[in-house]
C-alpha cells in the first residue's frame, strides 16, 4: 500500500506539472471575470514572481521521485504523501476551472493550500531537501496565492474595495504563514516562498507607492525573515 501510495503522489505531482501545457496560456484571472473589474489589483505580486512555480513543479517531481525509489515505505514520507496526493490532485484540474470561474478556482485553491500545508505538517524530520522542502515552498507560494485569490473574489464581486481586500488577506495569509513556519521551523523554505511572493506585492504596488500595502508587507517580510534564520540555524 504504501509503495502504491508513493506511485500515486508521483503521477499526481507530473499531472500538476503538465497542466500549464494542456491549456491555452493562462496568466491569471482577468479583469473581466469579476461584476467588478480588477485591474491591478494591489494584492496580487508582480508577474515574475509566478516563475517560482517552475521550481516547484521540478522540485516536487524530484522529491516524489526520490520518495519511490528510495522511501516509499518509509513512515515519515507515507505520512505526508495523501494529502499531498489530494493537493496536486487539485491543483492539476486547477487552471482549467480558474479560466471558467474565480469563485470555484478559490475553493479549489483553499483546499490546495489545506493539503499541502497538512503534508508538511506531517512530513518527517529527515531527508530535508527532498522530503521537506518541495513540500514547504509548495505550501508556501498557495498561502500567499490562495490569500490572493479570495482578495480579487472578494473585491471582484464588491464585497470590500480592492485595497481593503489586499490588506486584510495580506494579514491573513502571515497569520497563516506564521503559524505553519512556528510549527515547521525545521523547514525555512516555507517562509522563503511566502517572502518571494511578499517581495512581489511590494514591487507591484511601489511606484506609485501604495505605502499601506507596502509597509504591511515589509513587516511580514521581516517577521517571517527572523522565522525562518531561527530556524535555519536550529536546523545546522
Amino acid at each position: 500500500m504504501e509503495r502504491m501510495k508513493a506511485i500515486l503522489t508521483l503521477t499526481a505531482a507530473l499531472a500538476f506539472a503538465a497542466s500549464p501545457l494542456m491549456t491555452t496560456g493562462f496568466a491569471g484571472f482577468t479583469p473581466g471575470q469579476f461584476p467588478v473589474p480588477q485591474v491591478d489589483p494591489p494584492a496580487q505580486p508582480a508577474g515574475y514572481a509566478f516563475s517560482i512555480w517552475g521550481l516547484i513543479y521540478v522540485w516536487l517531481i524530484a522529491g516524489t521521485g526520490f520518495g519511490l525509489l528510495k522511501r516509499d515505505t518509509h513512515p515519515g514520507w507515507d505520512a505526508s504523501r495523501w494529502p499531498l496526493f489530494a493537493s496536486l490532485v487539485l491543483g492539476a484540474a486547477w487552471i482549467p476551472v480558474a479560466q471558467l470561474t474565480p469563485v470555484w478556482a478559490t475553493v479549489m485553491i483553499w483546499l490546495m493550500l489545506a493539503g499541502a500545508v497538512w503534508a508538511l505538517l506531517r512530513a518527517g524530520p529527515q531527508d530535508r531537501w527532498w522530503l521537506r522542502t518541495p513540500i514547504a515552498l509548495y505550501a508556501g507560494w498557495l498561502t500567499a496565492a490562495s490569500c490572493v485569490a479570495l482578495a480579487l473574489v472578494v473585491a471582484g464581486y464588491g464585497i470590500v474595495s480592492a485595497q481593503a481586500a489586499a490588506l486584510i488577506l495580506i494579514a491573513v495569509a502571515l497569520v497563516i504563514a506564521l503559524a505553519v513556519q512556528w510549527h515547521r521551523r525545521d523547514t525555512p523554505e516555507y517562509a522563503l516562498a511566502v517572502i518571494w511572493a511578499l517581495v512581489g506585492i511590494v514591487v507591484a504596488n511601489a511606484a506609485p507607492a501604495n505605502w499601506p500595502v507596502v509597509i504591511l508587507c515589509t513587516l511580514g517580510i521581516v517577521a517571517l525573515g527572523a522565522l525562518a534564520w531561527r530556524g535555519a540555524v536550529a536546523a545546522r
